[in-house]
């Protein structure tokens, strides 16, 4: 057996820059065999483009963007996921604009969080007692987890940034707590977490950060450390509140009113039998998805050493040191709960979007209990305990998946086969030997499995560069409402590439610079939804045509002209008789090149670009107006109006707008709830008209932000005076030999055999 030693600085470097390698090594050759790997549905559709755009607007001066031409997909501080207060996200977004290759910046970003997620893993681990050996193995496995691998490393961008910010503040917390850092780092990481804008990510922040205090107050029974950590978690919450304020304030106006309230349709949802799933890299998932009731893929698999490793510790030693890993059981207990349903809880929905969080405890408990109580004594029957293990694995696989029977086969018998070369491993070169090839082996599992199953996610088959997604389509001045739907874009096989240079679906037209309607939005304006039926990606339905064209009682103008739109692209698949399409007074049809009229019909004003008038004013009512100053989020006028009347903008009526008369306070209103407008008092003559933006809730959370600070800078002071008394008893001599037997005694409490 390996003795159990104190590890010094130099292993835990060694073995934290080890599991960082091997996570760069697996990402970049997954990027090598597959270029377009990190760079799926809403990171292709979503994601990159709102980092080229938002970059844009940066360096343009726009911090807090509303952008009135995207409709319901462009005001920014709501959609949340910017990271607009989030200073990495800030620097993601800036850099954007200046790299072509986006498929390769996608990859670039995501490597790096999935570093910054294994560091975490590993830090967690090392803080609960586990040997620097034990936590690299930990680390370098969660990065390459199914639900990780398969969702968050394609597609949901965002998750992973969060959930890379949570686990680091995690181990932050509990070195807090203990009196190993002050409050510094994890005020850092909770506030990083939770500004990224990631519902769920804020959420877990909150949950790790209460399982830490209740782990570390059951373990410790001092009340005053646990307090210190509540402080620093309410502060990063205080400055973090104005991501999310926007939001919450506007819901009532958008998709995430939380109306549904809860239900449960078993979508995203994932029963605890999935468990069995963990440790066979065939399995697939019983979890409902895109794909059907069964999940064609091993999303619910962790690590295939994980479950059957369980056999070679020593369990009757582990009760003696569950209470200083309280915090990471109530951490587990609080996510199999969720991830097991309900499938939505008012606006918060799919649970298994927390599997990865899932994997991270269950792998950072599986090194703590490896490094406390492994053990290799007793083999033959920790060897039939690892067999009866992987049968129940190859039993639950078989359930799932019975067509893939053979795979399995094949799986159980390399886990078994590999299980026992590691046993010889470990016996004869040690167990740094054995932790390294477990840390390799990661790697070729990840490359079979993405290799071998089918993408669970949408790909959406952009072009990967910003130069050639502009050079194929048409550079088509003022605002643009696409009419048309995704789905209906592939009905050929040249469809797959030509209608990238003609339709402009989620958030494409961004990555052309392009001003569309059209983009993504996972918020949503309802009513302005319903108008046009227009979907989170931009689709609309055959209707929309007749509604963008219908006059409005009030106004006599129709949609269309109230939106300022130059120009309206039909999507001849959805409109096969677009020839017969009424056409308004104003506007013609204007003929397109190959390939775009193969896609499209084109539909433009007579007069010019109505869009690029000075201000947003659309309509009037027994008002005359003339413009002064306008920006995005601030309009200012001359108007009068004798006998009363109405002043429309080009703006959806989001709350947060406000409106003032010669410095007196207006009410505005939503025309049909979609269109802002003010009613002008009767006897106006040559008044000042002013109308301005700000997101809702943005001087409360400015408040919020500024009380945060006051308490971090409190926290900070208690630190340095903590400090200045530990330094001052370990001045004194007597005290030293005490605090290092301590130390040593702790130390032997929590050495395993392996």
């Amino acid at each position: 057996m390996i003795a159990a030693t104190t590890p010094t600085r130099f292993d835990r470097w060694t073995w934290g820059l080890a599991s960082s390698a091997v996570v760069l090594l697996g990402m970049a050759l997954i990027f090598l065999s597959d270029h377009r790997y990190f760079y799926l549905d809403d990171t292709e559709s979503g994601a990159v483009g709102n980092w080229l755009a938002l970059g844009r607007l940066m360096r343009e001066g726009q911090f807090l963007p509303l952008v009135t031409t995207q409709w319901m997909a462009g005001n920014y501080p709501v959609e949340g996921q910017g990271g607009l207060w989030n200073p990495v996200q800030m620097g993601i977004n800036f850099l954007a604009p200046s790299v072509d290759n986006m498929a390769l910046y996608a990859a670039i970003v995501k490597i790096g969080f999935a570093v910054v997620l294994a560091l975490g893993v590993y830090r967690v681990a090392l803080e609960y007692g586990a040997r620097p050996v034990w936590a690299a193995v930990a680390a370098a496995a969660v990065p390459f987890s199914g639900f990780t691998l398969f969702f968050e490393q394609p597609s949901w961008v965002t998750s992973l940034i969060g959930m890379a910010w949570v686990i680091q503040a995690w181990a932050s917390a509990v070195r807090y707590v203990r009196g190993k850092s002050g409050p510094v780092p994890v005020f850092v990481f909770l506030y990083l977490a939770i500004s990224v804008g990631y519902v769920h990510a804020a959420l877990m922040a909150g949950v790790a950060a209460g399982a830490v205090m209740i782990g570390e107050y059951i373990y410790s029974r001092q009340l005053l450390p646990v307090a210190k950590l509540a402080a620093v978690s309410v502060a990063a919450a205080m400055c973090g509140a104005i991501t999310f304020l926007p939001g919450v304030l506007t819901s009532g106006v958008t998709w995430r009113s939380g109306a549904e309230g809860t239900l449960n349709d078993n979508f995203l949802v994932v029963p605890w039998s999935e468990t069995f799933s963990a440790s066979l890299p065939t399995a697939v998932s019983s979890m409902e998805s895109w794909g059907g009731e069964t999940t064609m893929a091993p999303v619910t698999y962790i690590a295939w050493f994980c479950v059957p490793m369980l056999a070679f510790v020593d369990w009757r030693r582990v009760s003696s040191g569950m209470r200083e890993l309280s915090g990471p059981a109530i951490l587990l207990g609080a996510l199999l709960l969720y991830t097991a349903g309900p499938s939505d809880i008012g606006p918060i929905r799919w649970p298994a979007r927390l599997l990865p969080f899932v994997a991270c405890v269950l792998l950072v408990g599986l090194a703590v209990l490896m490094s406390r109580y492994g053990t290799l004594r007793s083999l033959r029957g920790r060897l039939t305990a690892a067999a009866i293990l992987v049968g129940v694995l190859f039993v639950r696989a078989l359930s799932s998946g019975p067509q893939l029977a053979g795979r399995h086969v094949l799986a159980a018998v390399l886990v078994l086969t590999a299980g026992g070369l590691l046993i010889l491993v470990v016996r004869r070169w040690g167990v740094q030997a054995t932790a390294a090839l477990l840390m390799i082996s990661v790697i070729p599992v990840a490359l079979y499995q993405i290799h071998s199953y089918p993408k669970v996610l949408t790909q959406w088959h952009f072009p990967t560069s910003q130069s050639e997604a502009k050079a194929g389509f048409p550079d088509w001045t003022g605002t643009t409402l696409q009419l048309g739907s995704r789905v209906l874009t592939e009905r050929t096989e040249n469809d797959l590439v030509d209608r990238w240079r003609a339709q402009a679906y989620g958030n494409y037209a961004k990555v052309l610079d392009l001003n569309y309607v059209s983009a993504y939005t996972p918020v949503g304006h309802q009513a302005f939804s319903s108008l046009l039926c227009v979907a989170y990606e931009g689709s609309t339905c055959s209707d929309a045509y007749s509604n963008l064209f219908r006059p409005d009682v009030y106004t006599g103008r129709t949609s269309a002209d109230l939106m300022l739109l130059d120009r309206v692209v039909v999507q001849k698949a959805q409109y096969p008789e677009w020839r017969q399409l009424p056409v308004s007074p104003g506007w013609r049809w204007v003929d397109v090149d190959e390939p775009q009229s193969d896609q499209v019909a084109v539909l433009e004003r007579d007069n010019g670009y109505v869009s690029l008038q000075n201000g947003t004013v659309s309509a009037t009512v027994d008002a005359t107006v003339e413009p002064v100053a306008s920006s995005a989020v601030n309009e200012s006028m001359r108007v009068s109006s004798p006998t009363g009347g109405s002043v429309v903008f080009a703006r959806l009526a989001w709350p947060g707008y406000t409106a003032m008369l010669n410095g007196e306070p207006l009410q505005t209103k939503g025309l049909g709830d979609t269109f802002l407008y003010v009613d002008v008092p009767a006897g106006t003559t040559d008044a000042d008209l002013e109308i301005q933006f700000r997101p809702p809730g943005f001087r409360i959370g400015l408040a919020a932000m500024g009380g945060g600070l006051v308490i971090l800078v409190v926290l900070i002071g208690l630190d340095i005076r903590r400090r200045r008394r530990v330094e001052i008893v370990s001045a004194d001599p007597a005290a030293a030999p005490a605090a290092e037997a301590d130390a040593a005694a702790s130390e032997r409490g929590k050495s395993g055999d392996i």
